[in-house]
């Protein structure tokens, strides 16, 4: 079973710490080229600018098996100024409004800090403290001598650290993710040829993983991604029957979601190798959300795909929470399913 050593903690950090809103994800794949290189057999940023990263195995009639795990993250970009260093922003990707007022940001290549502003309570009407706050009445603050252009991206300020059994940062979807990949290449088996997608734009649409999917034209597809987990007490103080998912239960296995019905044979198999190496795994309950499996599913003649993810809560929010145990069992599960993996997996229905 593979550990999770300091280094790994180091590069995660790095990871999430990087500022790669979707369609500008130059940060993270500069450090994802520095690290996939020296293990890769090939490496190629495509068009839409994914990292795609093929480690060749040996011997005949080897599966292709592609692993995918997205680099953006949801953030703002900005499109007007004005006055005293405040900027007008969009959101790219999905937000709740309510997390936004009064956070720490960072804008542009430079990182220039910045804070998120709203009216203070003491000068808003009962009115407006009643109503939704709405993200385009809040503003980017950088202050006087803060500096923007039209088009720059923004994100959370970096806030990486760990706290006993647990992660929280920004980012952790999906860095957590492109950490396990780096990772998995690093051990990658000999009998299958390894397709890695470090893909582009996931939070907007999926749209980096459909081009790398068609582009390796794989037998079997795996989404490694973070999943909201639902498991907080209701506000009742009663016991949540609806949990989505758990921290500390394991990786989570899909079965369905808003974009895919995820292969029954891929998830069974995912499944048995869980009991048979005692690796701690949970089925992700069905509905909502979706990862890049929904994507590479219907290219070229289709692909028999499933995802995958690490826990966390407080999802596209300033910092999220997962647990360690979750991200080695994670890579575990993946690792040992890579190592067994044969094209009688699909034999049946």
């Amino acid at each position: 079973m593979l550990n999770i050593e300091t280094s790994q903690f180091r590069l995660l950090e790095k990871l999430c710490n990087a500022m790669a809103v979707s369609g500008d994800e130059g940060e993270v794949r500069k450090i994802v080229l520095e690290e996939v290189k020296p293990y890769a057999d090939q490496v190629k940023v495509d068009a839409l600018g994914s990292v795609l990263v093929l480690k060749r195995g040996k011997g005949a009639g080897r599966m292709r098996i592609l692993l995918d795990a997205h680099m953006d993250e949801v953030g703002f970009m900005i499109v007007n100024e004005g006055e005293e260093g405040i900027y007008e922003f969009d959101l790219v990707g999905g937000f709740d409004a309510r997390h936004l007022v009064g956070k720490q940001v960072i804008v542009g290549k430079e990182h220039t800090p910045g804070v998120i502003g709203a009216k203070p309570i003491h000068l808003a009407s009962r009115d407006e403290l009643r109503r939704k706050i709405e993200a385009d009445s809040l503003r980017i603050d950088l202050g006087p001598g803060g500096k923007a252009k039209v088009g720059d991206r923004a994100t959370f300020a970096p806030n990486f650290r760990r706290a006993g059994p647990s992660i929280l940062s920004k980012a952790i979807d999906d860095r957590i993710g492109v950490a396990i990949l780096i990772e998995l290449l690093k051990h990658a088996p000999s009998h299958i040829d390894l397709c890695l997608s470090f893909s582009v734009q996931e939070e907007i649409g999926l749209r980096g993983a459909k081009v790398a999917g068609y582009y390796f034209d794989p037998d079997i597809a795996i989404a490694i991604d973070s999943t909201p987990a639902r498991d907080l007490p209701d506000y009742e103080g009663k016991e949540n029957h609806s949990y989505n998912t758990k921290l500390g239960l394991g990786p989570a296995i899909y079965v369905a979601n808003s974009s895919t019905i995820d292969d029954p044979r891929l998830v069974r198999f995912l499944m048995e190798i869980g009991e048979k190496h005692k690796i701690p795994h949970q089925l992700r309950q069905p509905g909502g959300g979706g990862t890049n499996a929904g994507a590479i599913q219907k290219i070229r003649a289709g692909v028999p795909v499933v995802s995958v993810s690490v826990p966390h809560r407080y999802t596209h929010s300033p910092i999220s929470i997962s647990r360690v145990d979750d991200w080695k069992n994670t890579l575990n599960l993946m690792h040992t399913a890579l190592r067994q993996i044969k094209r009688d997996v699909l034999a049946s229905r």
